[in-house]
């Protein structure tokens, strides 16, 4: 029965890290003591490596060899994660648009084929009904009072 990967899962003792990433293993521990890779400790407090890790090693060491510091190298790494998360943010506010803009088109479409009205309409017809609602009880309610010079008539 075959486990599904997982990047995440801690597997390579720090010799065969090493050998992934390209480094000598002392360059791992100076790694982890700056904060570069916390790799998973063991029960007995070795040292174990994911594939992610190993991936964090060799970008790590990809931006040493072109000539940047430990420091740099942080700062970089921060930058690229900031960088990602933007990217998703990013990501899922464009499929909000694309939902958003396909609800619209609907309701356009909707609009055109005059299954809806306008707002702006639909209060000014409020208006009007109003508007004649009471004109037509003004004038149900005039009335003249007998013997107001009109012979009783209405």
């Amino acid at each position: 029965m075959s486990e599904a990967f997982d990047p995440e899962r801690p597997i390579y003792v720090i010799s065969i890290a090493a050998e992934l990433a390209g480094v000598h293993p002392q360059t791992l521990r100076v790694y982890e003591r700056k904060g570069l890779v916390a790799p998973k400790r063991t029960s007995g407090n070795s040292r174990r490596y994911s594939e992610r890790d190993i991936q964090l090693l060799r970008r790590i060491q990809e931006l040493t060899n072109e000539g940047i510091n430990l420091a740099g190298v942080m700062r970089i790494l921060e930058l690229e994660q900031r960088l990602g998360r933007l990217r998703s943010r990013f990501d899922r506010a464009a499929d909000q648009i694309g939902i958003l803009e396909d609800q619209m088109q609907q309701l356009l479409q909707a609009r055109s084929s005059a299954s809806l009205v306008p707002l702006r309409d639909v209060k000014r017809v409020r208006r009007a009904m109003k508007t004649d609602a009471i004109e037509e009880m003004s004038r149900r309610r005039t009335f003249t009072m007998p013997g107001a010079g009109n012979d009783g008539q209405q």
